[in-house]
């Protein structure tokens, strides 16, 4: 066997064994850490949320045929294997995946290019990108209308010294549903549009995201790429583009 043979052996060893790149998926389970401050390049305090974003193993590729949709299955946050049921452990077993707490499913037009067992990571996002995150806010418990619909109250004159926060009367007739009242507050999915993120830590798996995101310390997060356009602010001039008017017939 010549020389050339055998030193080319190895080289095509190490590239079948190297993993294969994850297609970008612009879309990653995240846990809330906290909140805190960075400066900008201009010295300005921005706060910022921040957030372990990934790694997210894929669980599983549905496509067209059989399941009638294309999405990639993550899951993302370790757990102990007696937190899930047996069906449960096998799902993860079939594919080679630690068991992970939380599972999620994110749409894509097309899934060439993922495979089980690939990884996503936070590396799919660079600074300066937008984003819209969703999760489960906080509860608030019961709450009165003041609170919870930001009513503005009753006038605090003519007697009405403990009342002022009621929200008065509800009519005389059938209370109709959606009416806005008193009751449970929060404890319900959110989400906020159009944050900025503001850098990504690719050796901590963390993510700097400009504003506040719903949920409490340590819940988990999704976070996708905006689809939402920008809004012009209010006040903007608008371009008036005026139209050459037509010369009469028989003029230059």
């Amino acid at each position: 066997m010549s020389e050339t043979t055998i030193a080319e052996k190895p080289a095509e060893a190490a590239v079948a064994a190297a993993p294969k790149p994850t297609p970008a998926l612009k879309a990653i389970l995240a846990r809330k850490l906290g909140m805190t401050r960075v400066f900008d390049p201009k010295g300005e305090i921005v706060p910022v949320t921040v957030l372990e974003a990934g790694p997210c193993p894929i669980l599983q590729v549905k496509t067209n045929v059989p399941h009638g949709y294309e999405a990639v299955q993550v899951g993302f946050g370790g757990t102990k294997g007696k937190n899930l049921s047996k069906p449960e452990l096998g799902h993860f077993a079939k594919v080679s995946v630690t068991p992970t707490q939380w599972v999620q499913e994110f749409r894509v037009p097309s899934t060439t290019g993922f495979e089980p067992g690939m990884s996503v990571r936070v590396d799919q996002f660079v600074s300066g990108d937008v984003v819209d995150v969703r999760g489960t806010i906080k509860g608030k418990g019961f709450a009165g209308v003041v609170k919870r619909h930001r009513f503005k109250g009753g006038p605090q004159t003519h007697g009405q010294s403990d009342r002022w926060r009621t929200p008065g009367s509800s009519g005389r007739e059938r209370v109709w549903p959606g009416k806005r009242g008193p009751g449970h507050m929060g404890a319900e999915p959110g989400t906020v549009q159009r944050l900025k993120v503001v850098s990504v830590d690719l050796d901590q798996n963390l993510m700097l995201i400009k504003g506040s995101v719903p949920g409490p310390i340590g819940a988990c997060v999704r976070i996708y790429k905006t689809t939402r356009p920008k809004r012009a602010r209010k006040g903007t001039p608008k371009v008036v583009v005026k139209k050459a008017a037509k010369a009469a017939p028989g003029k230059k």
